[in-house]
């Protein structure tokens, strides 16, 4: 459940100290010995399978680390989490989204029957399950929190440009349907989504609620989760 609002600027700003201080702290750390955070961001980063990326090196993403797009970023994931409304086996927020055709829905609509659905906030099993990528505002946007060798993608001024950049996954061919967050942001807040996350809901109620990305978006879950249903 969210935070009553009362409590919820003190949380708000308890965060805020929390993640300066986790910056200045890892700046600092950076500058004294950069070998040894190097490390533990690289350990970090084998979990997202970033350093498995031949395009995509570590001295793409690491330098960005701690500076003041970081901390924006960072942040306004933090102060999105304490907003979290959903609950494992609670009712599933019906949220509204927009097809790449423009035409908009909502995401009850993508539910077949008893068949499970697995939300893909962010970014990609369908014989027993029916899966829906969510796509939400860019992490990494090129006016943002920007890693080098990366996707030129700005922040997204308006739903055109959503859209726009959304298409970008059929160059993947998804073997799903693929929909866009309103310019709200309403999907990705009330499933406290950002920077990536899973879902799996069933009949409107969450079956399986993953743990935040990058760090611990782990689409093996899902596939235990699935697998346990159908044994």
């Amino acid at each position: 459940m969210g935070l009553p609002q009362s409590g919820l600027w003190v949380k708000k700003l308890w965060v805020l100290l929390e993640v300066a201080v986790h910056v200045v702290v890892g700046k600092v750390l950076l500058i004294l010995f950069p070998d040894r955070v190097k490390r533990n961001i690289l350990a970090m980063g084998e979990k997202t399978g970033m350093t498995r990326n031949p395009h995509f090196s570590h001295d793409n993403w690491i330098p960005t680390f701690f500076s003041t797009q970081y901390f924006w970023f960072v942040l306004k994931v933090r102060w999105q989490r304490l907003e979290d409304t959903t609950e494992l086996g609670g009712l599933a927020p019906n949220c509204p989204v927009v097809r790449l055709s423009g035409q908009r829905c909502n995401i009850w609509d993508f539910m077949q029957g008893n068949r499970p659905l697995v939300l893909n906030f962010g970014s990609y099993f369908s014989s027993i399950a029916d899966f829906l990528i969510i796509y939400i505002e860019e992490a990494h946007a090129s006016d943002g929190w920007a890693f080098k060798n990366n996707m030129d993608i700005r922040n997204h001024r308006n739903l055109q440009d959503r859209l726009q950049a959304a298409h970008l996954l059929l160059a993947r061919s998804p073997q799903c349907p693929v929909v866009v967050d309103t310019m709200q942001n309403q999907s990705s807040q009330l499933y406290a989504a950002l920077p990536e996350r899973l879902y799996v809901i069933q009949e409107g109620r969450i079956l399986y609620k993953g743990k935040s990305g990058p760090w611990n978006y782990n689409p093996e879950e899902v596939r235990a989760v699935l697998e346990k249903l159908y044994s």
